[in-house]
C-alpha cells in the first residue's frame, strides 16, 4: 500500500510498533478524540474571535498585545499535562527517543514561526476591513492543500476536494456578506500591506501545520496525548517571548496603561478580555495540535474553515447580529464541507482496517 493512502494514519506508517499501538484503540475511541478536539478548536476560535471583536469594539488597538496574548495562556497546558497519566509502554524498545537538542531546536523553530504569523495576522486586521480579512483567511485551505501534499503525502479524493472547495466559498460568502465597515484612515499602501500580511499568515499557517505533522510522524513518534500538549506549551513559550520582545522593541507597551484606562467597559473588563482572549486561544490551539496528531494537517485546517462559519452564529447570541439567508446557507455549506471531508476518512479508516485485519487472519491461518 503506497503512504499517501493511508491519511488518517500515515503519521505512524514508518514505525510498526507505533501503528499497533494505534490500533489498539476502537473505533469508538479514535472518533471520540477527533470530536473532542473538533470542540476546542471551534469553540476556541470562534470564543476568541468574540473576544477580539469585544477588545477592538471597547478602544483596543495594540497590535503586539493582540499578538502576545495569541500564546500567552499556555502555563494553563500544565494542569492537564500532570493529570495526564504517564505512558509506561517501553516505546524506546521499537524507536529510539529524540534527544533533547532535536525537540528543542523543533520547538524553537515553530515558536519563532508562529509568533510571525500571529503578528502579521494582527497587522493584516488593523489594515483591512473584517470582510477582507476574512475573505483572505479562507485561503488557507488551497495554502493547506499544497503543502499537504508535498510535505506530509496527504491524499486528495473526489471527497476531500469537494470539502475543501466547499468550506473556502462558504467562508467567502461569509466575508462577503458582512456588515461591518473598513478601518478608516487607511492609506492604499496600508491596505495592501495588510492584504500582503493576511495572504502571507495565511500561508504560514498552513505551513505551520504541516511541518507539526511532519515533526510527529518522522521525528517525535509517540502516540500519547500528552506529547500534544508538550508541542503546544513549548511552542508557545518560544512564541510568547518572542512577542514580548516585540512588545517592548516596537514600543507599544508605552501606551497600554492608557489603553486600558479609556477601555469602554472600564480597567478590570479590559484585563479579563485579555486573560480569557488567552485563555480561549491556547484551547483552540490544542485542538489543533490534536487533529493534527490524530487525523492530518489538512483535517485541521477544514475544521478551522467550519470555525469560521461558525463565528457568526456565536456572534448572533452574543452580539445580537443580524442573521440573514446569506449567512443560512453558508452554515449549511460549511456542515456539507465538514461531513464530505469526515466521510472520506470513515472510508479511509474502514478500509485500512480491514486490510490489517485481514493481513493478520492470513498471518494466523499461516501460523496453524
Amino acid at each position: 500500500m503506497e503512504d499517501n493512502e493511508e491519511p488518517i494514519l500515515n503519521k505512524f506508517e514508518n514505525t510498526v510498533a507505533l501503528q499497533s499501538l494505534l490500533f489498539k484503540l476502537q473505533r469508538w475511541q479514535w472518533w471520540l478524540l477527533v470530536t473532542i478536539n473538533i470542540f476546542f478548536l471551534i469553540a476556541g476560535q470562534s470564543a476568541a474571535v468574540l473576544l477580539g471583536r469585544f477588545y477592538y469594539d471597547q478602544g483596543g488597538n495594540s497590535k503586539w498585545i493582540a499578538t502576545v496574548i495569541q500564546t500567552a495562556g499556555f502555563p494553563i497546558l500544565f494542569i492537564p499535562l500532570f493529570l495526564l497519566p504517564s505512558d509506561k509502554e517501553p516505546l524506546a524498545s521499537y524507536t529510539s527517543s529524540p534527544s533533547v537538542r532535536t525537540l528543542a531546536s523543533i520547538y524553537l523553530v515553530l515558536g519563532v514561526i508562529i509568533a510571525g504569523d500571529n503578528y502579521l495576522y494582527s497587522l493584516g486586521l488593523s489594515y483591512l476591513s473584517a470582510s477582507t480579512y476574512s475573505l483572505i483567511c479562507a485561503s488557507q485551505l488551497a495554502f493547506n492543500a499544497v503543502f499537504s501534499y508535498f510535505i506530509n503525502s496527504q491524499k486528495f479524493t473526489a471527497l476531500i476536494l469537494n470539502s475543501v472547495i466547499i468550506l473556502s466559498f462558504s467562508s467567502a460568502l461569509i466575508a462577503v456578506n458582512d456588515d461591518s465597515g473598513g478601518p478608516s484612515g487607511v492609506s492604499k499602501w496600508k491596505y495592501f500591506l495588510g492584504f500582503l500580511a493576511t495572504l502571507g499568515a495565511s500561508a504560514i499557517y498552513s505551513l505551520l501545520l504541516s511541518l507539526m505533522q511532519l515533526s510527529f510522524q518522522k521525528v517525535i513518534k509517540k502516540e500519547t496525548f500528552s506529547v500534544v500538549l508538550e508541542m503546544q506549551i513549548f511552542t508557545s513559550a518560544v512564541a510568547t517571548c518572542v512577542s514580548v520582545a516585540g512588545l517592548f522593541a516596537s514600543g507599544e507597551w508605552k501606551t497600554l496603561h492608557g489603553e486600558m484606562q479609556s477601555f469602554g467597559k472600564g480597567s478590570v473588563s479590559y484585563v479579563l478580555t485579555l486573560v480569557w482572549t488567552a485563555v480561549t486561544w491556547q484551547v483552540c490551539s490544542v485542538g489543533v495540535v490534536g487533529l493534527i496528531f490524530v487525523v492530518s494537517s489538512l483535517f485541521s485546517n477544514v475544521i478551522s474553515t467550519v470555525a469560521l462559519a461558525v463565528s457568526p452564529i456565536a456572534a448572533v447570541i452574543v452580539f445580537h447580529d443580524k442573521m440573514n439567508g446569506v449567512k443560512i446557507i453558508a452554515m449549511l455549506l460549511a456542515v456539507w464541507g465538514f461531513a464530505s471531508y469526515t466521510y472520506q476518512n470513515y472510508l479511509d479508516d474502514s478500509k485500512l482496517r480491514k486490510e490489517r485485519s485481514n493481513v493478520t487472519e492470513t498471518r494466523n491461518n499461516s501460523v496453524c
